[in-house]
Order: C-alpha cells, then structure tokens, then sequence
C-alpha cells in the first residue's frame, strides 16, 4: 500500500490497545519513534509497532513523516528486514534523556587533545539548550572532575574517532590506511572490536582477518577510514577485556629497548605496589616469583619502569641490553652520591637547604 496515502483524522490502534489512536498524540509518538531508532542499530517493524502501541500500516505512515522532515530511515525487507536510522546529508536534532545529556556535556567539557577545541564548540552549543534543571548536577560534577593533559599526546582526528566508534558499534567491517612505527603505509581492512585511550593517545584494537590475528592500531597514524557496510559476527577477544589486551600487546611487542626483571614476589603482589601504571606485564612463575617486562622506544620509559620494580625490595634479576644496564648503573652511581649528600647527619637537615631553613624557623619561634 502506498504509504504516503492521505491521512484521516484518527488511526486504528491493534487489538487490545483501546481503539482509536487520536491525531493530537502524533507528535509526541513521532518523537518515540525517532528516540527508538537512535537508541538501536535496527528495529523490526513489529517491534516498533508493538512499542508505539500502532500498527504496522501507521508505523510506515510515520515513517514516511520521518522521511519528509529529511530523517533518514532505510527499510529493508525479508524475514531479517526492518528499519535503521541512516546517515544523511545533514545532522539531524538528536533526542537525549537527561542522563545522556549530562553525560555528554562532561564528556566535551573534558576532552582529550585533538577534538577539544572541537569538543569545546559542541559543548557550547549544548549547554545553551540544556534544561535549567540539569545545569546544576553539570556543574557539580565539572568543578569535581578535572583532566591531566598527557605531554606526549598525539592529536586525534574527530572525524577518525566517529567513523571507527560507530563501526564497532555496529560491527561493521572498516578499512583505513595505516602509517606504523616502521615500515611503508598500507591498506587495512580490520573487524574492529573497541577504542581504547592510553597515555592521551587513542587506539583500536581490531581483528585483521588478512593477517589472522588481532592487532591495534594508534589513531593518528590512521587516513581516511571508512565502513565497508559488511557485518561481521564479533570474534571473543583473547583478554578480559580491551584494556587488558592493548597492554598486554605493549608489553609483548619488540621495541628498541627491553628490559626483564625476574622478582621474589608473587605476581599480584607486584601489580598491587606498583605506584604507577607502566605499560608493562607482570607474569606468574611460581607462587612467590614472577617476572616483569618492559618493551619501549624510549630509553628512559624502559629505565624508569625497571627502577620501579626494584624499588619494591626484594630479590631481583636483570635480563636487559647494554644501553639499558648502562643507564642503570649510571643512574644506581648517580642515586648513591645523592644518598650520601643528603644524609651527612641524620638529625640535621643539610645545610642551605629548603628543609633546613623550615627547620631554623621553627627552632626561632621556640625560642
């Protein structure tokens, strides 16, 4: 039947809703309907129909509604057929519940390098509209809420970062070009899984179904992404979860230095007292040893994560190159004499020193 047929001025609600549907509760069902195909890849017509509390005949006339106010849902049809809201030529208005307006408000206003200045514009835009009950609870949770800039950052593409989220949302098979660490740039075609952030940097972890294994890629190193349309059936990634995995990659990938440190303490106990997150692994060799590993371009990263590791006072071995066991020993001579300078009298802080001046302050106001 055509759906764009004149409309009368009531429609027949399904058996058991209570008759008639009036005319006058149109807009606020075409506001349901739109809220229900942004929330979901894909609905089918039933499904939609049983949510409006309609029938099917008025939910493709609302479709068509949908479709005139240049909202635009794509219909297949088939036993897997149904509706999806598509990207058009324009943005339409977007519905959101308060929490996810709140949520989205915090998340601009926090942004990471390479889509805060960006982030900074929509924030603007959504802050003029959002309702005076939710402008409170933002501003709690903003003066609350605080970001420290990674100095290393890399910027990211907000456009790459869209194209790649809304693909693994919709496990749709992208491709992309690729320019690694090492290497000519190539083509990539990739099931992508999850967007990860580490150290202000963006990455995605994706099976790579040429290569037969799965692989991350850092965002900034990635041109011109695009979904390729095809499904594909989401794959068990070999970790508990994204997170998980990257660091796991880090730390078992070749880099230019490499550090391992065998350690007389279990391996929990060595994740637990690490003060700082590293991007190393830490493996269980027996119930009271383990064995922590680092794998890194930068020299002092290498170091620093080793010296955190013997830090913890307990027995320890070193498997690590030259440049490594060189630093180490410049920086164990370097820590000595520092040691030495600042403990020529335990009761006495060394003298010109900004403890020692704290100290005489103190005596003067005994006195």
């Amino acid at each position: 039947m055509n759906e764009s047929a004149s409309d009368g001025i009531t429609e027949r609600r399904p058996p058991g809703t209570g008759g008639r549907a009036p005319r006058r509760e149109l807009p606020g069902r075409m506001l349901r309907l739109l809220s229900l195909l942004q929330a979901r890849r894909e609905w089918s017509g039933r499904e939609l129909a049983d949510r409006l509390g309609v029938t099917e005949r008025t939910l493709r006339r609302d479709i068509h509604r949908l479709r005139e106010l240049d909202y635009p849902v794509v219909g297949s049809t088939g036993t897997a057929g149904g509706y999806r809201l598509a990207s058009g030529q324009a943005l339409p208005p977007l519905l959101l519940d308060d929490d996810e307006a709140v949520a989205i408000a915090l998340a601009l206003s926090t942004a990471v390098p390479g889509v805060d200045e960006v982030g900074a514009r929509a924030l603007a835009k959504l802050t003029q509209v959002l309702p005076a009950r939710l402008r409170p609870q933002l501003a709690r949770l903003a003066d609350a809420v605080a970001v420290v800039p990674h100095r290393q950052a890399a910027g990211t593409d907000p456009g790459v970062l869209a194209t790649l989220a809304a693909a693994c949302r919709d496990t749709e098979i992208v491709t992309f070009d690729y320019h690694g660490r090492s290497g000519p740039p190539g083509r990539r075609r990739v099931e992508p899984h999850h967007l990860v952030t580490l150290g202000g940097n963006w990455y995605l972890v994706a099976y790579d179904p040429e290569r037969a294994d799965w692989r991350t890629f850092r965002l900034d190193r990635v041109r011109s992404p695009a979904s390729t349309r095809h499904r594909f059936a989401p794959r068990a990634l070999p970790a508990p979860d994204a997170a998980t995995y990257l660091g796991r990659s880090f730390a078992g990938a070749s880099y230019r230095y490499t550090a391992r440190v065998e350690v007389a303490l279990p391996a929990d106990t060595v994740r637990t007292r690490m003060c700082l997150s590293a991007p190393g692994q830490v493996t269980e060799l027996a119930p009271n040893r383990c064995l922590a590993s680092m794998s890194a371009d930068s020299l002092d990263l290498v170091v620093q994560y080793v010296a955190m590791v013997v830090s913890l006072d307990a027995p320890t071995c070193l498997i690590a190159g030259p440049e490594v066991t060189d630093r180490l020993r410049s920086l164990a001579t370097s820590l000595a004499a520092t040691v030495e300078r600042s403990t020529v009298d335990d009761r006495r802080p060394v003298e010109g020193s900004a403890v020692s001046a704290v100290a005489d302050a103190d005596r003067g106001r005994r006195r």
